[in-house]
């Protein structure tokens, strides 16, 4: 019987073995990581890496999107499962290490400008992000994305992604009460004896140090320290439970109104979630990928990852969440060796995690999150330094495109100002050559902007 039992041992530990080595071996092909120069703990720790960078994404999207009415339970979960959702699919079909998950800057102007700005109802502004989304998908199907890269000056592609900087890094001072209205100048600064405040204030120190001194996990370590001190100091109650079962998206779920989005009059604002989100996934992409040698030069991956990216847009856009795009974080995974998709499959399912982490998520205070999108908004900015403004056309256009941004508290305007000044300046110098039907486009599509409304 005793020898019996050591066969039957013996057999499955056999089975084990090759069981385990063809699970290694299909993930090895799957993923083609020998090709790549990597390995499974690589990339699983490449993804950990990328999960901590970004984890911050769903309280601060849920806190951002929540002012619109929407209940701040239902966008915690949805905001965890389109990340999981499309940081996986990109890591299966696109085989890169890029991670997905509501975009920062889209985000604050669905919330900010459309909803509580233009009083679109919320309903109708996820109609708009659907359109957007849909037209981007079909339209990483084609070359499109080549005629843009070519036809739109690269320094304006930067100013938009500066602009949005401003505009995010205004709603996130504003929203820490350090800038407030005041009738007499339009923005003065706030009651810096206001114990939030004040709160803000070293959340802001934190995240700019814990950035400086680069640590994994800044953005969500400065928010979970700040919001330490807010429940030890009494400024904000303290979570009595940690987890719990993930909430219902059903209040939000499906609740999109495209009908009411088909309007003329909001036809620049569907282009602006377009572009917008086209730019910036084509320039993390190009930021993250490319200088790690991700990318061939046939460009496969590079459009299976764009055609994720708008999947998940209008994915996104079902669940009831704003534009869905790559994330530039993804790139503390590729530092710590991240190549292929596993990392991004791994980062997603990272993210399991958060659906559970309800309450502390609804624990964390305002004034923890704010100093995020400020951080963010110094990141964006910084695309000005690549900027040629020795071409007064460019000097302009990017001036009005930064500056109209967070004064009309408006992406869509900040871009009609800077489009047309870019062409109208080019007629004027004659510098017809600088003069495509790209350009020609962006600036009817701003002159549009102002006709309709």
């Amino acid at each position: 019987m005793d020898l019996k039992s050591n066969v039957v041992n013996m057999n499955l530990i056999d089975i084990y073995r090759k069981t385990k080595r063809i699970k290694k071996e299909n993930i090895l092909g799957l993923f083609k990581l020998e090709e790549h120069g990597t390995d499974v703990k690589t990339e699983v720790m490449a993804g950990f890496t990328t999960f901590l960078t970004m984890m911050y994404i769903v309280p601060v999207n849920a806190i951002i999107m929540s002012k619109t009415g929407m209940p701040m339970e239902a966008l915690i979960t949805a905001t965890a499962l389109i990340t999981i959702f499309s940081t996986v699919l990109n890591g299966l079909w696109a085989n890169t290490p890029i991670a997905m998950s509501v975009g920062m800057g889209l985000n604050a102007y669905f919330t900010f400008g459309l909803v509580l700005g233009m009083k679109i109802p919320w309903q109708t502004a996820l109609g708009i992000v659907f359109i957007s989304g849909l037209l981007f998908l079909v339209l990483s199907f084609t070359k499109f994305r080549v005629w843009v890269m070519q036809s739109v000056p690269g320094d304006l592609r930067r100013a938009i992604s500066a602009g949005i900087g401003a505009f995010i890094a205004f709603i996130g001072l504003k929203g820490m009460g350090m800038v407030v209205a005041n009738p007499a100048v339009f923005v003065g600064l706030g009651n810096f004896k206001d114990p939030d405040v004040l709160l803000g204030v070293v959340g802001l120190l934190l995240v700019f140090a814990f950035y400086a001194w680069r640590i994994k996990g800044a953005f969500i370590l400065a928010v979970l320290t700040t919001s330490i001190i807010a429940w030890v100091s009494g400024i904000a109650p303290y979570p009595t439970e940690f987890f719990s079962l993930p909430a219902s998206i059903s209040p939000i779920m499906m609740k999109l109104d495209v009908m009411s989005a088909l309007k003329l009059s909001l036809l620049p604002v569907i282009i602006t979630f377009l572009i917008t989100d086209m730019f910036d996934s084509l320039g993390t992409l190009a930021g993250v990928g490319y200088r790690a040698g991700l990318f061939k030069d046939d460009g496969k991956d590079l459009q299976k990852t764009l055609e994720v990216d708008a999947a998940a847009t209008v994915g996104g856009s079902l669940l009831g969440l704003s534009t869905t795009t790559s994330f530039i974080e993804s790139a503390a995974g590729v530092e710590e060796g991240g190549r292929t998709g596993l990392t991004a499959v791994s980062a997603g399912l990272f993210f399991v995690l958060t659906l559970f982490m309800m309450p502390l998520f609804k624990a964390i205070p305002e004034n923890a999150i704010y100093p995020v999108l400020v951080m963010v908004g110094v990141l964006m900015f910084s695309e000005l330094a690549q900027i040629n403004f020795k071409d007064i056309a460019v000097s302009v256009s990017t001036f009005l495109i930064v500056i109209m941004m967070p004064l009309t508290f408006s992406i869509t305007n900040g871009l009609a100002f800077g489009f047309l000044a870019y062409l109208i300046v080019k007629v004027l110098k004659k510098e017809f050559d600088d003069i495509n039907i790209g350009v020609v486009s962006l600036g009817i599509i701003g002159l549009l902007v102002f006709v309709v409304q």
